[in-house]
């Protein structure tokens, strides 16, 4: 194995590091770290199966149950298997989603002695507005990020293992406590943290910020899925967190509540995702009339 390790999200982000001419190997983590059964830290492999089978229905199927785990054991076997010479270059978003990952894998890094570890965290570069990560980023402009890589502290290490807490076991004390922090040893999390409350189901309408985005949408006639995507794109507060996978899962919750909130037509009656034999411009979504 490589003596240094890159760890990021997102296909586009590791294809276009592939590219950046940089030293060591690249491995791209996938997890959606903020919701789903998971315990703190190191995981098991009954806890590895769960998440297999959360990830599989989230995706309607689209990833099997099998490939989910073999990806998930694969991510945590690098980790385990790295040597004492080895560094760890982080990169990662400001975002939500890159916020819940980067504090679990700090947590299992720490959990297997690798304390050779320097983040590069993005919210903003130059020309690109609105910044909504590294996967806008070409190979070039990531390559003059390198430079700002910085040690992960030992205060960050214990920070990141609260936060990573928090996400797992849910616990919306410790979500009130990280969002006051003016002073997070990673800065980024309270506004994460603030961003994932916003998806809790709210009092009156039972729906969490980006349904009732989709649902604006649709109602608005926006009748396609990639329509929906740009327009809740452009309403949601940026960093965005979520990618059309989680949209699309959004979408088809909407269509699963009782009452339905919108009728999905199409080859099927759930949007597909992770490719398949149907094509997302075969389906149109219509709001139903609200009770």
């Amino acid at each position: 194995m490589n003596t240094l390790l890159h760890i990021t999200n997102g296909d586009s982000a590791g294809e276009r590091l592939a590219k950046a001419g940089l030293p060591g190997e690249i491995l791209v983590w996938r997890d959606v770290l903020y919701d789903g059964p998971r315990n703190p830290g190191w995981p098991t492999d009954g806890t590895l199966h769960a998440r297999a089978e959360f990830l599989s229905h989230a995706t309607v199927g689209g990833l099997s149950e099998r490939a989910l785990f073999e990806e998930l054991r694969h991510q945590y076997d690098t980790l385990a298997n790295m040597t004492p010479d080895q560094g760890v270059v982080l990169w990662f978003d400001a975002c939500l989603f890159d916020q819940a990952m980067l504090a679990h894998i700090l947590t299992c890094l720490q959990c297997k002695g690798v304390a050779n570890v320097e983040l590069l965290c993005v919210d903003a570069f130059p020309g690109i507005e609105p910044f909504h990560g590294l996967g806008q980023l070409q190979a070039d402009q990531l390559a003059a990020l390198y430079k700002n890589r910085q040690p992960v502290t030992d205060e960050a290490f214990r920070f990141a293992e609260t936060v990573d807490k928090a996400f797992a076991t849910q616990d919306q004390d410790l979500f009130a406590e990280l969002i006051k922090m003016s002073d997070a040893p990673l800065p980024w999390v309270p506004a994460a943290v603030a961003r994932w409350q916003e998806e809790q189901p709210n009092a009156v309408t039972g729906l969490g910020k980006l349904e009732s985005l989709a649902l604006a949408a649709i109602r608005e006639g926006c009748a396609t899925p990639k329509k929906v995507f740009s327009f809740v794109s452009a309403a949601d507060t940026p960093p965005q967190f979520w990618g059309d996978t989680t949209l699309w899962a959004k979408i088809n919750g909407l269509a699963d509540r009782v009452p339905p909130l919108v009728q999905i037509e199409g080859p099927a009656n759930r949007l597909p995702q992770w490719g398949g034999d149907v094509s997302l411009d075969d389906f149109s979504i219509l709001a139903l009339p609200a009770d």
